[in-house]
């Protein structure tokens, strides 16, 4: 199991877009092994390789790593993106978990049936700019530096780029007003490995559509 971390996940976002993000910030190659099938996923679970029967998992450093968070906090630690002690990974905790609770509103949202998806998309665009991103933009501002935390790239605003990126999806204006959100945007958008991720041809997956999530629904008998 040397080598490339290799993930296993359907070919959409879902949970493991996050641990492509992380991994991609930090300029690690990967490889993904799709589950296209739901004979695809009862192999890998009748194979015992996944600990709780689920999936994300990724092979990574000799390990067979399942529960997202778990994954994501090993790949923020592994490669300096977790802050330099215990009060900056307890910001970029909190940091994450906010975003985290946003982006799983809009990760379902295709999910939902049509006469409720009006509404909980109309609640995802109140809680983006009432709840979550006055929170970062006060942040921003506060210190006055160019990220969430100790003034490094970290965990913290990989998460954030995706999620304000996501949220444009479903409203292009969203940033309009939070003037600090809007340059940070440009500026992680910008390095180098990030802006990689960004161009057409890269491993990230497109935004979750009709067929994706009758894939899904298929695979995991939902």
């Amino acid at each position: 199991m040397a080598g490339k971390p290799k993930l296993h996940y359907a070919k959409g976002r879902g949970k493991m877009e996050s641990i492509r993000w992380l991994l991609a910030a930090a300029g690690v190659e990967f490889e993904e092994e799709f589950i296209e099938t739901k004979e695809d996923l009862e192999k890998l679970r009748n194979d015992g390789v996944l600990l709780f029967q689920q999936v994300p998992m990724v092979e990574i450093d000799g390990m067979r790593m399942v529960q997202t968070r778990a994954i994501l906090s090993y790949i923020a630690a592994k490669y300096n993106l977790y802050g330099k002690d215990l009060k900056e990974r307890a910001w970029i905790d909190m940091y994450v978990e906010g975003t985290t609770d946003l982006m799983g509103m809009i990760m379902y949202l295709p999910f939902q049936p049509p006469d409720t998806k009006e509404k909980n998309l109309a609640l995802i665009i109140e809680r983006a700019t009432t709840r979550y991103f006055p929170v970062y933009e006060k942040a921003l501002k506060d210190h006055g530096q160019d990220y969430l935390v100790g003034n490094k790239l970290s965990w913290a605003d990989v998460h954030l780029l995706e999620a304000i990126l996501m949220v444009e999806e479903c409203k292009p204006d969203v940033l309009s007003a939070f003037p600090l959100l809007q340059a940070f945007k440009g500026r992680i958008s910008n390095i180098a490995t990030i802006k990689k991720f960004l161009q057409p041809g890269s491993q990230r997956k497109p935004p979750t559509d009709e067929k994706f999530v009758a894939v899904v629904r298929k695979i995991f008998n939902i």
